[in-house]
């Protein structure tokens, strides 16, 4: 028969690198007059660290001493992804190639990392990135991480991805960035506040100006993201252009946005 744990029916068993949620035994358990033993397996199986997988992820982008730490410890660690906001996914290896940190990514590589054609432009693996490219034509287009090009992702690789580069330049649109739009410095200022958009202490949004570009951030979020303008103060958070955040003005006062993407919709309040 089925067999539901209650909440006190686990104990959490820590180790160094995380803590994982396993059944208690207990001698009631046992007592239990039923036809077939109940299963003493966890109805979840344990995860990664949440902690530690957003450690690795921004490690991986210049930290080899530590990136080798995690996962000399915990090998699957090269294989953690980080989502910093609105579907702005990240790998371990996707962090290195980006910018260009080539030892970490073989790092990554040798302890099963899964490279990509990021990977394979940043490395200077031209055979390759033409072989996606003839197998899915268009690839070339596809944006990385946090919205960054085929293309800037060779740059990063230097002279030994000379040839990347110069191959993806005669592909011609394998370095167009994400369509932005400037916003008057007035216009950006006018949506500086905090959004709420529930009664909770952590549902509201903030949206503030940092170097002189506009991000939002939240309570408890896993990391402030640039909001890119598309004009009408229409913006989408950085890397995820599918996900529109459009403010409305009343009576000359920003009063509102409403967040939306095909899975979301949301109206946050100005406070």
């Amino acid at each position: 028969m089925s067999h539901r744990w209650s909440r006190r029916a686990f104990v959490s068993v820590t180790s160094g690198l995380g803590v994982f949620a396993f059944p208690a035994f207990s001698s009631n358990l046992f007592a239990q007059a039923a036809p077939a033993a109940p299963s003493l397996a966890p109805e979840v199986f344990p995860a990664q660290d949440p902690v530690l997988v957003k450690e690795i992820v921004g490690v991986s982008h210049s930290d080899i001493k530590r990136v080798r730490e995690l996962v000399d410890r915990q090998p699957a660690l090269a294989r953690a992804s980080v989502d910093w906001g609105y579907g702005d996914w990240e790998t371990c290896i996707d962090a290195a190639s980006h910018v260009g940190r080539r030892e970490i990514a073989d790092l990554l590589i040798a302890n099963g990392a899964r490279p990509t054609i990021f990977t394979a432009a940043m490395l200077g693996q031209l055979d390759v990135v033409k072989a996606f490219v003839a197998a899915r034509p268009g690839a070339q287009r596809t944006y990385g991480p946090h919205g960054i090009t085929l293309a800037a992702h060779a740059r990063a690789g230097g002279p030994d991805a000379a040839a990347v580069l110069q191959y993806l330049a005669s592909l011609g649109d394998a370095d167009t960035p994400l369509t932005t739009l400037p916003i008057a410095p007035a216009d950006r200022d006018a949506l500086v506040g905090r959004y709420v958009y529930g009664n909770g202490p952590r549902d509201y949004f903030t949206i503030d100006v940092q170097r002189d570009q506009l991000g939002i951030d939240r309570p408890g979020g896993p990391a402030r993201r640039f909001l890119m303008h598309t004009g009408n103060l229409v913006f989408f958070p950085s890397g995820v252009p599918s996900m529109k955040i459009a403010f409305a003005r009343e009576a000359g006062k920003i009063t509102q946005f409403t967040l939306a993407d095909p899975q979301v919709l949301l109206t946050a309040r100005r406070s």
